[in-house]
């Protein structure tokens, strides 16, 4: 489920994300989501509410704070790697914890206000996580049974506050300094916690490297050592828009004035766009296994790769014939003279 709250600032009702991202009124359910509704019992009544009983929400309201009742803000610091590396820090040996005030959440899309002062305002990225049920010394073993569900969180910081003594108090619990939303989503659609993919917009403009991440994680999934039709068409059918989003979306922080890298980068990811659809398309028309490229269709009895030496003993070659236009493939056959084509076998 994709539970919800929407509305003016402290009028807010309770919501469902349905399956084709309607938000639904859920007021006649529940009076709101809180700690009640987000315990094993009232997650369990929820589940059985059947989406397209509820009525739907028209002219896109205000999403607030997606539950209530929140008692603690804990945060972990340089939870990620990429994070530690591009700050110039070592990855902690024991998890950094700190607290950010219950005064500083706000909704998903609330303006953030720049504390007077500030010199140094920054955000990041970091996934919420929802304990429904009270815990206390829970084992490893047991942790994800106490959790409702997950949240995108924007920890939002002034760095010159933060660092200027031993204690990030100041610099991370300011008013607005921790939007969340814009839904919480049960645990039971989450399989893996670890490898979901997420990204944060600034000002309606997302980072390059989101973009390079997604499209990494894309290919990964439907073009890898192991790939089939569906999931090449998939990603055929996903690259485009991703790629029209991209030029349309893209943050590129500095100018073409000067030398500058983000730039150079963005360009790097631009070329990698085009060079991924071309991947999945020439992955899509060779039909058949060979080295490293396994169609799952094509495979022997024994699970070894199935060639076809008859189509696609070839070299080819993809021309680029005009943006809304398909590419054209162009065939050099492979002649072998001293060499017999056989089929080779790893065992």
């Amino acid at each position: 489920m994709k539970l919800c709250r929407y509305g003016k600032d402290g009028l807010e009702k309770p919501g469902m994300i349905d399956g084709e991202s309607k938000l639904r009124d859920l007021s006649k359910v529940v009076s709101n989501i809180g700690p009640n509704e987000l315990s094993p019992r009232g997650l369990k009544m929820l589940s059985k509410v059947k989406p397209a009983s509820l009525p739907v929400v028209s002219n896109s309201p205000r999403l607030g704070v997606p539950y209530v009742g929140i008692g603690k803000f804990i945060a972990i610091g340089l939870n990620y790697s990429d994070h530690a590396k591009e700050s110039n820090l070592p990855v902690p040996s024991e998890p950094i914890v700190f607290s950010k005030a219950t005064s500083s959440i706000s909704g998903p899309y609330d303006d953030v206000i720049q504390p007077k002062g500030s010199t140094k305002l920054d955000w990041e990225l970091e996934l919420g996580v929802v304990i429904g049920t009270r815990a206390q010394y829970v084992s490893v073993e047991k942790a994800l049974e106490y959790v409702a569900g997950y949240c995108v969180v924007n920890d939002v910081s002034e760095r010159a506050f933060q660092m200027a003594t031993s204690q990030w108090d100041k610099g991370k619990g300011f008013d607005t300094a921790g939007p969340i939303g814009p839904w919480l989503v049960t645990t039971d659609e989450v399989q893996d916690p670890q490898a979901l993919d997420m990204w944060l917009d600034v000002n309606g403009k997302r980072t390059v490297d989101s973009f390079h991440r997604e499209l990494g994680r894309l290919l990964w999934d439907k073009c890898g050592m192991a790939r089939d039709a569906s999931g090449l068409r998939e990603a055929l059918g996903r690259i485009p828009a991703l790629r029209e989003e991209f030029w349309r979306n893209v943050n590129v922080p500095g100018s073409d004035a000067e030398l500058n890298q983000a730039l150079e980068k963005a360009g790097r990811v631009a070329d990698f766009l085009e060079l991924a659809e071309l991947m999945c398309r020439d992955a899509l028309h060779r039909e058949e296994s060979c080295g490293g490229h396994f169609r799952e269709e094509f495979q022997t009895a024994d699970g070894e790769a199935l060639r076809d030496d008859e189509h696609f003993a070839y070299v080819g070659a993809w021309e680029y014939a005009g943006r809304d236009a398909d590419p054209r493939l162009h065939k050099e056959p492979l002649t072998f003279e001293y060499v017999h084509l056989a089929q080779r076998s790893y065992k």
